[in-house]
């Protein structure tokens, strides 16, 4: 009998190790989590997404996605909510002059590094009123999260569904 009681904080690799077959139905929940199956991608993002994180991902209701999951694995639906949102609209403060950084982390996640300290090394730097400008493959949702723990107000501008800008801001 497995222990882990899927909730949003209940991280994308614990899941899938507790229950294997919860993978599949993942992807045909959400195809961005199709990813998954990069090895590089399931051992750093992984280990570190919370499925509440997983469900911005892929663009699905956090809610929604843990009862599904639930469901197939026998366990009492969740009536939880989530307040997790993302800046998808262009905010006041944007202003492309204001970008003094820029950080392509495609390279550093496709080596198997995580570029969250990196990232938030960065945004330690910068002053006040500056732009930070990350691009990535998919919707960096922890990082957005801790990002946003240190009041870093942030913009994500989806270009496809391989790539994302996401602009910080230290207002």
């Amino acid at each position: 009998m497995n222990d882990l009681i899927i909730s949003p904080k209940t991280k994308v690799l614990q899941l899938i190790e507790a229950y294997p077959q919860l993978e599949d139905v993942l992807i045909e929940y959400a195809p961005a989590f199709k990813k998954l199956k990069n090895p590089v991608l399931r051992k750093t993002v992984a280990r570190i997404a919370t499925l509440q994180q997983a469900a911005a991902v892929g663009n699905v209701k956090v809610e929604n996605l843990i009862n599904h999951l639930r469901k197939e694995v026998g366990q009492d639906l969740y009536s939880g909510t989530s307040s997790t949102e993302y800046t998808t609209q262009k905010p006041d403060w944007f202003d492309e002059a204001l970008i003094k950084l820029k950080f392509n982390a495609k390279k550093m996640l496709a080596t198997g590094e995580q570029p969250v300290h990196q990232v938030i090394s960065d945004l330690d730097t910068m002053g006040k009123d500056e732009i930070y400008k990350l691009i990535a493959p998919f919707l960096p949702a922890p990082l957005i999260d801790k990002a946003t723990s240190l009041k870093i107000r942030h913009w994500v501008e989806k270009i496809n569904d391989e790539e994302f800008n996401v602009y910080f801001y230290k207002g």
